[in-house]
């Protein structure tokens, strides 16, 4: 309930924060200088190979390539305090004051962007979206800027598992057949598992719904989630060890890896990147089922409206979404590229060809996907 209560907090100032961003980015654009401020923090609620990517690979090449410019990291392992970071970006935006952070890479972008917190973007400011699709950007709503994308995918051993299964159904019954060889991170730990969960959801919910959850939030709708609730607890006795739900996406790939589970949903990039440093073996493969698939879409930025550094977050944004920069997502964590793939190396054009991310099957909006991992915990887990 705390989180319910916070969004819905949120909600009661969100008119508010639409009136205030305005005013703050005004006041922040003055303070900055023309961008005089070059010492940048960017926000992360992500897994640690999001982590490595910004602090290994992504901020040292900014910072070679924009002399002057620092770029630091604070960083929420699994996004484990999104919602104080939610609150803490309301007050900032409603008192006018300096968040401590330039730019946001989280699930909850789009929520804040809906509420009148980040700063709005256009490929003026950030000329960097002119080579995004129109309909990617869109997504993202007002402020949400889109930098990469990746799909979660069914992963397998091959050597147990000769034929995969092809659709959720199918899925469903090998693990039935298969006991203790599936399993997934618990949902509010890791996005692999919010996905398995959320693609179970949606067996019974209806295309007119679905966009609902995913598009805002309807709590009307998510009645309909319990016969797939049901259906996971249902699972209990065939998921690994009886029931154990690994904490984070790692923990699934590590158990995978080393032979102890048969399949498990894993992300696409973070899977790929295991395979070329050699942490996943090559007996491991992946399909993607269907009826419905696993989840996937855009990861998004966001400038908060009331860092006085806007000039230096649009400029660090619109880099990202450089073709150098794109190069490095991709060669870095497999990520997919948001940017028209004819501006790439051949090499990512080939490894691409076949991914259509301004089509994949989005996941729940931020406060409906909190409310589902809420009552996964209450309603799923064995006693």
């Amino acid at each position: 309930m705390k989180s319910t209560r916070l969004f819905a907090s949120l909600a009661v100032v969100t008119a508010a924060g639409l009136a205030l961003a305005g005013c703050a980015q005004s006041s922040s654009a003055a303070s900055a200088s023309d961008g005089a401020d070059k010492k940048l923090t960017v926000f992360l609620s992500a897994d640690t190979n999001i982590q490595d990517l910004w602090q290994k690979t992504l901020i040292p090449a900014f910072e070679k390539d924009n002399p002057g410019y620092t770029v630091s990291v604070d960083f929420d392992l699994h996004g484990l305090h999104d919602q104080q970071t939610v609150a803490k970006l309301t007050a900032a935006t409603l008192q006018k004051k300096d968040p401590g952070y330039d730019l946001v890479d989280a699930g909850f972008v789009s929520q804040v962007a809906a509420s009148g917190l980040l700063t709005k973007v256009s490929p003026i400011t950030v000329p960097g979206l002119k080579d995004v699709p129109a309909d990617l950007v869109a997504a993202g709503g007002k402020g949400g800027i889109p930098y990469r994308g990746s799909s979660v995918v069914l992963a397998y051993d091959t050597k147990t598992v000769p034929t995969p299964p092809k659709t959720l159904a199918d899925l469903l019954a090998w693990i039935k057949a298969n006991p203790g060889k599936f399993t997934y991170n618990s949902p509010d730990t890791g996005g692999s598992g919010q996905s398995f969960v959320t693609t179970v959801l949606d067996q019974n919910v209806s295309a007119s719904d679905r966009t609902k959850l995913v598009t805002g939030t309807d709590p009307s709708v998510e009645t309909s989630w319990d016969k797939g609730f049901a259906t996971l607890a249902g699972l209990n006795p065939y998921v690994y060890q009886k029931g154990v739900y690994p904490n984070g996406n790692n923990q699934v790939l590590d158990l995978l890896s080393s032979g102890q589970i048969s399949m498990a949903p894993v992300w696409s990039d973070q899977f790929v990147t295991g395979h070329k440093n050699g942490q996943i073996p090559a007996n491991i493969a992946y399909t993607q089922i269907s009826d419905p698939s696993l989840t996937g879409g855009a990861s998004y930025l966001g400038i908060p409206s009331a860092s006085p550094r806007q000039a230096g977050a649009e400029k660090l944004a619109s880099w990202l979404l450089s073709p150098a920069a794109q190069t490095l997502v991709s060669d870095s964590i497999s990520g997919y590229p948001v940017i028209s793939l004819d501006k790439l190396p051949a090499s990512v054009q080939t490894l691409f060809k076949d991914a259509d991310i301004a089509h994949l099957r989005p996941a729940y909006f931020a406060t409906v996907a909190s409310d589902m991992n809420k009552a996964w915990a209450q309603k799923v887990p064995g006693k």
